[in-house]
């Protein structure tokens, strides 16, 4: 316990220390960069290893465990840009950074997690979780793409519908208690230790994954590319940083169901929870997303829903398709 605490206030005063000198030259901006992103993988790699020992102590499998607690600690960057975003009244970039990071964690994290390692799609994914996930993209639509407004009583009807999505998980979660028993080993992660693996992990994704797109914004910005792309492609991608880099952690470990349930929980989780919240704080007016947005957010389920169901795996092939359609929307979005 020491020896975490110690190597992540290590990690705390580097990043202090990087921050306060970074604005000094362009290259220290570039190795602030470099340590951001090494700070993220580490937050991935102890994250990943504290839920999946979450899920053999509590006996459930690492998919619930994925769709729940992990895309949870995940979705803390989407939940704070758009929860701030409202309070701003900004309520295009709240819903646009939910519809953007929804669009990347569909395309690159399972695309890239599928490059890492071909996976295999349980049954319950193709069944319950992707459906879930496409109907609350369908919801968004309805109501702020239609609408180009999301009240009050819409935003209780996500969080209604983000408590049947908790219910089934936990419904689920007692159901698989058995199996995951049968494959869990003999010995297991003591609880602290487990607690603080998951604690750590999401302050130094959050913290780290936060830096990492200020100075990514500031670079672009000394680059003279414009605030809407850097809104579009930086901040929807950072704020899917930890995601990313759980789920490659958790692909590359062979943690299948963890890598998958990741990214598709947090896709309900951002619209169902964060923007549930956000609309009953105040209603999120939307003018500016584009049709491309709306086919993109929807499409992208469709497809990775379509992929899975060939063979009920997604190869490394499929995972190069997934993350080129991401670069062909990024192409439209400059274009537009």
């Amino acid at each position: 316990m020491q020896s975490e605490a110690k190597t992540f206030r290590k990690i705390a005063r580097l990043l202090y220390l990087c921050n306060r000198f970074r604005e000094r030259s362009m290259l220290l901006e570039f190795v602030w960069i470099v340590v951001c992103m090494a700070v993220v993988l580490w937050g991935a790699d102890r994250f990943t290893d504290g839920s999946c020992a979450l899920a053999r102590r509590l006996k459930v499998s690492e998919l619930v465990i994925g769709l729940t607690v992990v895309a949870l600690g995940t979705s803390l960057p989407e939940f704070i840009v758009s929860f701030m975003s409202v309070l701003r009244g900004s309520g295009d970039m709240s819903v646009g950074n939910i519809v953007g990071s929804n669009v990347f964690n569909t395309l690159v994290v399972i695309g890239a997690s599928s490059i890492m390692l071909g996976m295999k799609v349980e049954s319950s994914l193709l069944k319950r979780d992707l459906p879930l996930m496409f109907t609350a993209s369908v919801m968004l639509i309805a109501f702020a793409g239609v609408n180009r407004v999301i009240s009050l009583w819409e935003g209780l009807a996500f969080l209604g519908f983000f408590f049947i999505y908790t219910l089934i998980a936990y419904r689920i979660g007692l159901r698989d208690r058995k199996a995951a028993q049968e494959v869990a080993p003999t010995e297991q992660m003591p609880l602290w230790k487990i607690f603080l693996f998951i604690f750590i992990g999401i302050a130094a994704l959050a913290v780290g994954g936060r830096f990492l797109v200020d100075n990514a914004a500031a670079v672009a910005r000394k680059f003279e590319i414009s605030e809407s792309v850097i809104g579009i492609t930086i901040l929807a991608a950072g704020t899917s940083l930890p995601e990313l880099m759980t789920s490659i952690v958790a692909a590359r470990k062979g943690s299948e169901g963890l890598a998958l349930g990741n990214a598709i929980g947090s896709n309900i989780f951002n619209i169902a929870f964060v923007l549930g919240i956000c609309s009953t704080v105040s209603p999120i007016v939307v003018t500016e997303l584009t049709l491309t947005d709306w086919v993109m957010l929807v499409g992208s389920c469709l497809l990775v829903w379509l992929l899975a169901l060939t063979g009920r795996k997604l190869s490394r092939k499929e995972g190069v398709v997934l993350v080129l359609c991401y670069l062909v929307y990024l192409v439209l979005l400059l274009k537009g």
